[in-house]
C-alpha cells in the first residue's frame, strides 16, 4: 500500500479523536505559520525584520464534522490575527446549525432533547441559554408576519380566542393570555391575522387587539365567533359595529357538559348537537326549545343554560342556510389552539413574552403558509352567494360548497 493510501485508510478508518487530534494540529500549524508571516519572523527567531512579537493564544472551538475542537489561535502584541480562511466555513455551518435549532424549537422540542440532538451530532451540548439565543434568529420573520397588511379582504367570518399560558416576570410566574384571530379571506382562505399577548383578558385589551387589525386592513366582517367573555362582546361590538356575534360551540359545549354526570355526556351531547344539523331557521329553533324541554326533567341546570344561551348560539340562523354549512364544517381556532398547546406544554413555564411571542407567532405562521396551499375552506360559489345574498339547495348541497 503505498503512503497516500495508507493515510486515507487511517483517516477513514480512524476513532474521532485521531481525527480531531490531525485536524488540530494541521490547521494549528498552519494558523502558526501565517501569523509567523505577519510577525515577520518564525516563533522564538530573532530577525531584524520581525515588526511584532507572539503574545500567546485565545481559545475558540472549532465545529468539524469530526466533531468539536479547541483551537489555539495566535495573538500579536500589536495588530491582529483571525484565520478567515478557516473559520469563515464555521460561520456557515454555525448558522445551519442555528436554524436547525431554531426549527427544533418551533416543532415543540425541548432544549434537552435539543442538547441529545447535537451531542450526537459530534458537538458539545448547548446550555438552555444558548437554545433561546439561536432561537431568537425566528424573531424577524415573526416580526414581518404579525405586522403584515391585511390586505385580502373582505374578510366576512372572523374567529377569535385565547389561551392563557404561564411566563416568568419579575422573580414570579404569571399566566398571560395570547390572544389570536382566523378569518376566511376573499379567495375562501383561512388565513391567521393576528397574535398578541395579555396581562388579562379583559375589554381594553381586546379593543386594542381589534383595533390594530382594523388599522392593518381588516374589513368586511360579518360574523364573529368566539367565547362568552363579556369583555371580549363589548370589544366587537365597539371596534366592529354592525356585526353579529355567534357564541363559539365547543366552549359552550364544554360549559354544559360541566353540568352533566360523566355517563350522560356522550347522550347529552349527541343530542344538542341536533339543533345545529336541522335545515331552515323556524326547524332549528323548534329543535331547541325541544332540546330544553328533554333535559329539563333529568338536568335542569343544563336546560337552563342551554335556554338562557339560546340566541348567542342561534345566531348564524340570521344568515341564510348556505352559510351554516360553511359555518359549521370545522372551527379552524379550536384546532389552531390545540396545536398551539401541544407545541407551548413541552416548554412548560417561557422565561418571558418575547418567547412566548417567538415560539406561538412561528408556530401561527408555518400553520398560515400550510393553510396558503391546502384546499379552499370555503368556496367561491359560496362566497359569490353569500356576498349577493343568494342561496339555494343545489349550492348547499355542491361539492364546492361543501369543501373544507
Amino acid at each position: 500500500m503505498d503512503p497516500l493510501a495508507f493515510l486515507r485508510k487511517v483517516v477513514e478508518d480512524g476513532d474521532p479523536d485521531l481525527l480531531r487530534g490531525m485536524v488540530r494540529t494541521f490547521a494549528e500549524t498552519l494558523m502558526s505559520a501565517e501569523a509567523s508571516a505577519l510577525a515577520g519572523a518564525a516563533y522564538g527567531e530573532r530577525s531584524p525584520e520581525r515588526s511584532t512579537q507572539r503574545n500567546g493564544y485565545r481559545a475558540r472551538r472549532w465545529d468539524t464534522r469530526s466533531g468539536s475542537i479547541d483551537l489555539g489561535i495566535p495573538k500579536l502584541r500589536a495588530g491582529s490575527y483571525f484565520p478567515d480562511w478557516l473559520l469563515e466555513p464555521r460561520r456557515r455551518a454555525e448558522r445551519a446549525l442555528t436554524a436547525v435549532v431554531a426549527q427544533a424549537y418551533v416543532e415543540g422540542i425541548s432544549t434537552r432533547r435539543v442538547d441529545d440532538l447535537v451531542r450526537a451530532l459530534g458537538i458539545e451540548g448547548l446550555s438552555k441559554s444558548t437554545v433561546s439565543e439561536m432561537a431568537a434568529s425566528l424573531d424577524e420573520g415573526v416580526r414581518a408576519f404579525r405586522e403584515r397588511p391585511l390586505d385580502q379582504g373582505p374578510y366576512r367570518h372572523l374567529w377569535l380566542g385565547a389561551l392563557a399560558i404561564r411566563v416568568r416576570e419579575a422573580g414570579r410566574i404569571v399566566s398571560v393570555w395570547a390572544v389570536v384571530a382566523t378569518a376566511v379571506n376573499r379567495d375562501g382562505q383561512r388565513e391567521i391575522l393576528g397574535l398578541d399577548v395579555f396581562t388579562s383578558e379583559d375589554g381594553t385589551a381586546w379593543s386594542s387587539f381589534l383595533r390594530g387589525l382594523v388599522a392593518r386592513g381588516l374589513a368586511g366582517v360579518e360574523l364573529v365567533t368566539s367565547d362568552a367573555h363579556e369583555g371580549l362582546k363589548a370589544a366587537i361590538a365597539a371596534v366592529l359595529p354592525g356585526t353579529s356575534w355567534q357564541r363559539c360551540r365547543t366552549h359552550f359545549m364544554r360549559n354544559l357538559l360541566s353540568r352533566v354526570p360523566r355517563s350522560a355526556q356522550a347522550l347529552v351531547a349527541s343530542f344538542v348537537r341536533t339543533i345545529f344539523t336541522q335545515p331552515d331557521a323556524p326547524t332549528t329553533r323548534r329543535q331547541h326549545a325541544a332540546v330544553v324541554e328533554e333535559l329539563r326533567s333529568r338536568f335542569p341546570k343544563a336546560a337552563e343554560l342551554l335556554e338562557g344561551a339560546r340566541e348567542d348560539l342561534l345566531a348564524f340562523t340570521a344568515f341564510s342556510p348556505i352559510h351554516w354549512r360553511q359555518i359549521w364544517s370545522n372551527n379552524p381556532q379550536e384546532r389552531l389552539n390545540r396545536e398551539i398547546r401541544r407545541r407551548t406544554d413541552v416548554v412548560g413555564i417561557f422565561p418571558d413574552r418575547e418567547a412566548l411571542v417567538r415560539l406561538v407567532g412561528a408556530v401561527l405562521a408555518e400553520q398560515h403558509d400550510e393553510w396558503a396551499v391546502a384546499r379552499r375552506y370555503m368556496s367561491l360559489e359560496y362566497l359569490a352567494k353569500a356576498l349577493s345574498g343568494e342561496a339555494d339547495d343545489a349550492a348547499m348541497t355542491s361539492p364546492l360548497a361543501l369543501a373544507s
